[in-house]
């Protein structure tokens, strides 16, 4: 299977976003991608005004436009994330969506963990807007591979990349929109260290550059191996990667390298020594 991962500059104009996903998406389907990952929020990134202004539920044109062009070329889509509107819900959900090469919604994922922090003296927020999913989910691709999704801020939570891999995932997504200064520090340490401890492969697109919010993403949108590998990057930009996944290979050395079944679950609590 090869894999693609598409890297944007989204803004305020989701005709421009969804205009620049296609025509991406296309070039990596045109590479050979039969998996093609688009990153966080391409839809729309701007100001919290903007994103709620652009929020839509799964039945509007961004999924609609996801389902028509995986079903056109055939290939197994993961549409970054959406600012969901979902009703009866008062806030927005940071939504992604697998579609299968029939066009239909085969799973969708509302991001967990809400990005509440401080960095570089920047205060970002997303549960005054954003409500957290409730569901680990892991989808299936079209040739029966099993696709764990996650989103952004969650690879920062490694219980749920093992929860991912207990349910069977072999590829896992991490479309994302990171900072400047955690893409720089955190970014290839953290999406290598995912792969390696679940000796998975790692698909993470990213978003790239100055939006028109004012806020600042890396880039670096990366495809990693099970062994921790960098396969394909793209540093800055907008553009497509793409990388040949060999799960034959993988499960290989999951036999051979056996830490998922090595593992002593049920450890008694830590004990706390005071001197």
């Amino acid at each position: 299977m090869r894999a693609g991962a598409v890297q944007l500059n989204s803004t305020e104009d989701t005709d421009r976003n969804l205009a620049t996903a296609d025509r991406l998406v296309r070039e990596a389907v045109s590479l050979g991608a039969e998996l093609v990952v688009l990153p966080e929020k391409w839809t729309v990134l701007g100001t919290a005004e903007q994103m709620s202004a652009a929020a839509e539920p799964l039945d509007g044109r961004f999924i609609s436009w996801a389902r028509e062009l995986a079903a056109e070329l055939e290939f197994d889509l993961i549409a970054g994330s959406i600012v969901e509107r979902v009703e009866g819900q008062a806030k927005s959900s940071n939504t992604s969506v697998h579609i299968g090469p029939d066009g239909e919604i085969r799973a969708v994922y509302r991001k967990l963990h809400m990005f509440d922090v401080e960095v570089d003296g920047v205060t970002y927020a997303e549960s005054r807007s954003e409500q957290p999913g409730d569901e680990v989910v892991v989808s299936e691709l079209a040739d029966g591979s099993p696709l764990g999704m996650s989103i952004c801020y969650d690879i920062r939570f490694p219980e749920l990349y093992r929860a991912l891999v207990t349910g069977g995932a072999e590829v896992i997504s991490i479309p994302s929109a990171f900072t400047l200064a955690t893409t720089r520090d955190h970014w290839e340490v953290l999406v290598r260290a995912r792969a390696i401890e679940n000796l998975c492969y790692v698909v993470a697109p990213a978003q790239s550059g100055t939006h028109s919010s004012g806020r600042e993403t890396y880039g670096d949108s990366l495809i990693v191996d099970y062994w921790g590998q960098v396969l394909s990057r793209l540093a800055k930009g907008t553009g497509v990667i793409t990388a040949d996944i060999d799960l034959a290979k993988e499960a290989e050395t999951r036999a051979r390298f056996p830490a998922l079944t090595n593992r002593q679950l049920g450890l008694p609590s830590a004990a706390t020594v005071l001197t």
